[in-house]
């Protein structure tokens, strides 16, 4: 089954060449016979689409105007000229590569790492080999010496990986106008939409299909070779060739730019910005704006908070994985607004219940009526009129509103993502990325250098790397005890925690400090709080650098499946990591305290109890202090961190002899940017802060609002980082969030639960609801009905001194039938609500399709017409070319131009190390 990988290179390398060759050929062919036969087919389908649904087929002649890669304006109507380009100003910068040399004399070369300065010149000969353009610069500073390499790919490079790669390229322009929800329903009741604005430039939606160089005559923009590929296909091509090009041996997996970047070979690997982010001093046209203008002035500034994003151009200028991060913290940040505003009038409803709640009223004006028990060993008696104020901000969250909040949450949760999932659908389709995963996904570059053997994959025939299933799950296995490892640390820390809180307490009170000693309690548990949200930060760094080896040493086959690995080892971790302490809170605490002269304890010290105004206080505290301080230290990192390395990254690489005056060029303004870092930490905090909104979200009404606040925040500054502050990502494809949503349905599906048994368990609905029913319907004698008598054997230790506290227990210490009553209550209640939940929800995934019908009709329509182009160009290049000839190419291009092969560059050779080894079945296990 397997064969060694190195012993395939030369001959897949000499195999691809003839095949691009036969490609070509074939294109020419192709091309020269097309004018002859298309004119009436081309007519009759020119009629068929504008009886059908009045598109513009675009024939063969296509004007320069609508070309595919340039949505833009042309450069001579640009007001500043094209700057990412060679010397002779004409070749595009494709893609810049940096490293870094000491300034010294030419005889004296020791600072400068042979292995390294060979690496190099072997990839840049390779990379020459490809047939990549290459030009040089190098810029001098106070200590060293910063070289570039400019790359630049021929049109028949971009061709052939081009169709190596499967891009899509355009059939024809779809005419049908983009509508938003809100934007249609304002509309509709002809009401101003604020949140509109008029972005320049839109860029055209297509119907398309992967590209073939022998039809590409039927491709829109097919006659302008500068503008065909746009600028995002020309990187991936780029990045594709730079992923795959080896400088060593293969063998030892000396393949691709990244390894030579984290060797530190090159300093650097980026595509170029498009002009720079500023708008031009003399105010011009919006029309002649560059993309990255555009996205500045329309997406990144403060002033369009309110504003729509204009996706299609962050797609256009980012790719599709960016477009659909900020697609889903977009419909995310709108679909809080409604819960927000339900969220903000439950609170305002708890301020009413403060005034006029008659249990209140009965804390408030009992007196020495109830003389409570001690609430900790070395603690005096205290009298229960004493936490009147805190009893009344109680209420703010454990009143009759929140029960109808967390039904409205769990049921906004559902459709939420029944509405992601539609949303969803259609931007893949109109981005050209519903396939992606299930056919043009590729091998990762570092799985492809790493695997230790080959297999010939069953559906395209060609041989890839492979990696045994049994190994991987065994590794897998060492990952998942390491994450259970990590879990017991996190909560070894939360009963750190707790024991900090209890002696915290002790402490307070036996200083005789009568200012503090009142406020003991609330000091250790506020204290407690803080130090919780530093232990989850240092070990939410110190488990994503475990998280991140542990994936690559499992190896995984696709990037897709490498990165839904690794984010799901950090989500197991992080979920315990930031909910067990609410977690405890709200279900654990108070619970197993016992009663007074029976007391339980852990390691010596009393279980500690809810606070006076009752666990959901501390829980929504603890909430506040863990989503809000997050969010606080996250968005000031978020805007002054990029900032300051910014700033010093300009510093640190400022030119020497360079005025200041004097324009840096791209690649130089470029490479004093910050490297991106992803979309991974900005998918984590929002999920984090969706399960606080939906999962706790009963015992803190006003999270949803704070989470609507700080997204308006994030999404800006996101833009601006991607804009202003982070060099250019290479584009990846992605057909939706991945791995992500099914972690949201996982936190919905916990968020119902959660607000069930918060509810029935920790909040005083149910025993009020029961007082009422059984006893008064006012609710006087509530206080009275909650609170237990000490036993008989407690006084006597105390002076015959009678105590109460919460609990319903009689005076022996047993369980009264009321504790009984509402424990059956309290069980059936949490099945009614959850059963109910889950079947409205289900409902309404059955009567909600996942993908609209209008663009269910788009992919039919895109398939069918992607079918009849093929067809008709297979039936015009049958007429031209003889026979037995087309047979020959045809079959060779079938065997060597899959879309789906794993095949290196058309150039690359083995190294003469790896050419003199010795053929085997496996290669060297890493």
């Amino acid at each position: 089954m397997t064969s060694r990988w190195a012993e395939f290179e030369p001959l897949k390398s000499e195999l691809l060449l003839h095949a691009a060759s036969l490609h070509l050929q074939l294109g020419k062919v192709h091309s020269s016979t097309a004018p002859h036969s298309s004119a009436g087919q081309s007519g009759r389908v020119r009629m068929k689409e504008e009886k059908e649904d009045r598109n513009t087929l675009i024939a063969m002649e296509t004007s320069p105007s609508c070309s595919y890669g340039s949505i833009g304006v042309s450069p001579a109507n640009s007001p500043v000229p094209d700057r990412n380009v060679f010397s002779d100003g004409m070749t595009r910068v494709d893609f810049v590569l940096v490293w870094e040399e000491p300034r010294c004399s030419n005889e004296d070369n020791s600072a400068v790492d042979p292995a390294h300065m060979k690496w190099r010149e072997e990839f840049l000969r390779r990379l020459e080999g490809v047939g990549l353009l290459q030009e040089r610069r190098e810029v001098l500073q106070m200590k060293k010496k910063v070289c570039f390499v400019l790359l630049s790919a021929p049109w028949d490079v971009l061709c052939f990986y081009a169709e190596e790669i499967s891009l899509r390229v355009p059939l024809q322009v779809v005419s049908t106008p983009v509508v938003n929800w809100s934007q249609q329903i304002l509309s509709t009741l002809s009401l101003p939409n604020p949140l509109l604005q008029d972005v320049p430039n839109p860029p055209p939606d297509f119907y398309t299909c992967q590209f073939r160089t022998n039809k590409l005559q039927r491709f829109l923009g097919s006659d302008n070779k500068e503008t065909f590929f746009k600028t995002t296909q020309r990187h991936q091509v780029l990045y594709e060739i730079l992923a795959r090009t080896p400088y060593g041996s293969v063998r030892k997996g000396e393949v691709g730019i990244d390894r030579l970047v984290n060797e530190e070979v090159f300093t650097a690997a980026y595509p170029l910005h498009e002009g720079d982010f500023q708008l031009p001093a003399p105010p011009v046209a919006p029309q002649v704006l560059g993309l990255r203008q555009i996205l500045f002035a329309y997406w990144a500034r403060w002033s369009c908070w309110r504003r729509y994003q204009p996706l299609d151009h962050i797609r256009e200028y980012f790719g599709e994985k960016i477009a659909l991060y900020f697609a889903w913290i977009g419909v995310y940040t709108g679909w809080l607004l409604p819960s927000a505003l339900v969220g903000t009038l439950v609170f305002l409803f708890g301020l009413w219940v403060m005034a006029v709640d008659v249990p209140a009223k009965e804390v408030c004006d009992s007196g020495n009526t109830f003389i409570m028990c001690p609430i900790c060993n070395i603690c005096s008696f205290w009298n229960y009129s004493s936490i009147c104020h805190t009893y009344k901000v109680g209420l703010l969250f454990d009143n009759a509103g929140t029960v109808f909040l967390s039904v409205f949450m769990s049921l906004w949760a559902v459709t939420f993502l029944e509405y992601w999932k539609r949303t969803s659908s259609s931007l893949s389709h109109r981005w050209d990325c519903s396939d992606f995963q299930d056919i043009a996904e590729r091998p990762r570059p570092e799985f492809t250098a790493m695997a230790p053997m080959t297999t010939r994959n069953p559906i395209t025939g060609a041989e890839e790397p492979y990696f045994p299933d049994k190994q991987r799950f065994n590794r897998t296995l060492t990952g998942c005890m390491a994450i259970l490892l990590m879990v017991s640390v996190v909560l070894m820390f939360l009963i750190a925690i707790i024991l900090y809180r209890t002696i915290l307490s002790i402490i307070i009170h036996r200083s005789n400090n009568s200012f503090f000693s009142v406020s003991a309690g609330r000091i250790a548990s506020l204290s407690g709080s803080v130090l919780n949200l530093l232990l989850i930060l240092l070990l939410s760094r110190v488990y994503t650098s475990l998280a991140h080896i542990l994936t690559r040493w499992e190896m995984h086959r696709t990037q897709s499946k490498y990165e839904d690995m690794f984010i799901l080892k950090v989500f197991v971790f992080q979920f315990v990591n930031f909910y067990s302490s609410p977690v405890y809170i709200a279900f654990f605490k108070g619970r197993f305290v016992g009663y007074p002269g029976n007391y339980n304890s852990l390691f010596g010290v009393r279980n500690e109890d809810c606070g006076a105004g009752g666990c959901l206080v501390e829980l929504a505290q603890e909430m506040l202090v863990i989503m809000v301080g997050k969010q606080l230290i996250n968005n000031v990192q978020e805007f002054i961190s990029p900032k300051v390395k910014s700033w010093w990254q300009r510093r640190k690489m400022s030119p020497q002899g360079k005025k200041e005056e004097k324009k840096l060029s791209p690649w130089e303004a470029d490479y004093q940017l910050l490297v991106c870092e992803g979309l991974f930490s900005e998918y984590l905090e929002m999920v984090l802060q969706f399960g606080f909104v939906t999962i706790f979200v009963a015992a803190c009404p006003l999270a949803p609002l704070c989470a609507l606040i700080n997204n308006w925040l994030e999404i800006r500054l996101d833009a601006q980082k991607f804009v202003t502050e982070y060099r250019r990502p290479v584009v990846e494809r992605a057909q939706n969030i991945g791995i992500w949503f099914p972690i949201l349905q996982f936190i919905t599906h916990t968020a119902v639960l959660s607000n069930a048994f918060l509810i029935a368990f920790t909040s005083s609905f149910v025993p009020r609801l029961y007082f009422r029913y059984t006893r008064d319907s006012s609710l006087n004698g509530y206080i009275n009905f909650t609170l237990a008598t000490s036993p008989h054997t407690f006084n006597q230790q105390h002076l015959n001194a009678s105590c109460r506290y919460r609990g319903f227990r009689n005076d022996k210490g047993e369980f009264l039938p009321e504790y009984f009553h509402l424990l059956a209550i309290r069980l059936s209640f949490i099945i009614i609500f959850e059963h109910v939940v889950f079947f409205v929800g289900r409902l309404i995934d059955m009567m909600v399709p996942d993908i609209p019908e209008e663009v269910e009709m788009k992919i039919k329509r895109e398939h069918y017409m992607a079918k009849e182009a093929l067809a008709e160009n297979q039936s015009l290049g049958k007429i031209k070319i003889p026979g037995e000839k087309i047979d020959v190419l045809t079959a060779e291009l079938q065997r060597f131009s899959s879309p789906q092969r794993d095949a290196p560059a058309p150039d690359l050779r083995e190294s003469p190390e790896d050419q003199n080894q010795s053929p085997a079945t496996e290669r060297e296990d890493i």
